[in-house]
């Protein structure tokens, strides 16, 4: 019975894709997000349920809600609040 190839063998043989240039990214990011960075985590499903509840409750976003929350720890530890 012969093996299965690796994947690492396919690195070799497939073509580079050509890197996307900074305007070229620019111009297929929305301009709602010009000058943020995305901040991700992971959380139990329960954690996700309660925020978007909560968001829902106060009217808010989500984004808005994690800016409160974030901003909240920022000043809990010394540091200026930064907004949204």
């Amino acid at each position: 019975m012969s093996r299965k190839p690796s994947f690492a063998n396919l690195r070799s043989h497939a073509p580079a894709a050509p890197a996307a240039k900074p305007e070229e990214d620019r111009a297929t990011r929305p301009a709602s997000r010009e000058g943020r960075k995305q901040i991700a985590g992971f959380f139990s499903p329960e954690m996700s349920l309660a925020m978007h509840m909560t968001a829902r409750r106060q009217g808010r976003s989500l984004q808005a809600l994690m800016a409160e929350a974030f901003n909240d720890v920022l000043k809990k530890y010394g540091e200026s609040p930064i907004g949204d």
